[in-house]
């Protein structure tokens, strides 16, 4: 019995041990991006969004114009007259904004084959990891807040153009831009396609979601 107790509290302190190193280990390697480089990184790729104008946004266009270090600097601008929308992004270091036309010459990111990782400001971090499960987190600079996988069915049911795609949806709470009447923001990644929409929760109860068309795959 004494041998019997002692094996079983070994097996418990190993299981233990196994855990809280998971748990300490779990906040550092949810901010790190492994991976290739992709080719959306790369210097000319562009992407850009409807056409039409949705939520009082239009015209909305980047394209990557530096790659250093396999960091990508974009160089993007979009016609916002959607109020909310517009102070939002004013309050990101990078964007300006001068009446209704919102640009930016230097949003960083890190772009490879594992996800997608935003390098400027204070929102900085991992946006998604294609490989993720629901419930993974990913701190936002040094916010104390995190960016959770809310959603990741496994099969082709997101409306992308013409065809139905797998998707990753990562949320965020925004609040650490210091602007209201938006309560959250959901990104939508898939592993070949990258980015491919983001969508902007109001307090209002309503919402906007963007489509993002990459001239590049993975």
């Amino acid at each position: 019995m004494k041998k019997l107790i002692g094996l079983l509290l070994s097996v418990t302190i190993l299981v233990l041990c196994l855990s809280c190193e998971k748990l300490f280990n779990k906040d550092e390697d949810a901010g790190t991006l492994s991976g290739n480089q992709s080719t959306m990184g790369a210097v000319g790729a562009t992407s850009e969004s409807s056409s039409a104008e949705m939520a009082g946004v239009s015209n909305f266009s980047a394209s990557v114009i530096a790659l250093k270090s396999g960091v990508s600097t974009f160089k993007g601008s979009a016609t916002v007259k959607n109020d909310i929308l517009k102070g939002l992004v004013s309050n990101i270091p990078g964007i300006s904004v001068v009446g209704d036309k919102v640009s930016t010459e230097g949003m960083d990111f890190k772009i490879t084959t594992e996800g997608l990782e935003l390098k400027t400001g204070p929102g900085a971090g991992v946006l998604v990891k294609y490989d993720s499960k629901v419930g993974d987190a990913y701190p936002i600079g040094s916010t104390g807040k995190f960016r959770t996988v809310v959603a990741k069915t496994g099969v082709d049911d997101y409306p992308y153009g013409f065809m139905l795609i797998k998707v990753v949806q990562v949320e965020e709470s925004p609040n650490y831009l210091k602007a209201g009447g938006v309560s959250k923001i959901t990104y939508v990644a898939n592993h070949k396609f990258g980015l491919v929409g983001v969508k902007f929760s109001l307090d209002d109860g309503t919402s906007a979601t963007f489509p993002i068309y990459n001239s590049s795959e993975n």
